[in-house]
């Protein structure tokens, strides 16, 4: 239950952090004297996710914490080896988490790149198919 707990928080965590990241750009792409109606949104957009975001920080410390307990009680179950193999999981787990979102922000925005430069290039003639002789 742990590690599903910590999966959950972890992905909460980039994905609140991901959206607020994208939420401050926008914010910052604006131009000062733009339409208040356009930056309202926006700002209380942002202070939601911040306030999310602060909740899903509170909700990590308690994993945390119950990591500290899982691995107090292990520690007295598994051999010195096994408790460090498990630690070292653990870390893993969200650091991988931590790769694995990093990668798909990656592959998103290359696509968005490379639709952009589709896009330009305007309407592809399709290739003439070479007749064989």
């Amino acid at each position: 239950m742990f590690i599903g707990d910590l999966d959950k928080v972890v992905s909460l965590m980039l994905s609140l952090s991901g959206r607020l990241l994208r939420v401050e750009t926008t914010l910052d792409t604006l131009d000062s004297e733009s339409d208040h109606e356009e930056r309202l949104p926006l700002q209380e957009k942002k202070r939601q996710l911040m306030r999310q975001l602060s909740e899903a920080q509170d909700l990590k410390e308690h994993v945390d914490r119950r990591e500290q307990a899982v691995s107090r009680v292990l520690g007295r179950c598994l051999s010195p080896e096994q408790h460090r193999d498990y630690s070292h999981f653990v870390k893993m787990k969200a650091a991988l988490l931590v790769e694995q979102k990093q990668l798909e922000d990656k592959i998103r925005l290359g696509e968005e790149q490379l639709r952009g430069l589709r896009e330009s290039l305007g309407p592809t003639r399709s290739k003439p198919h070479l007749q064989q002789v």
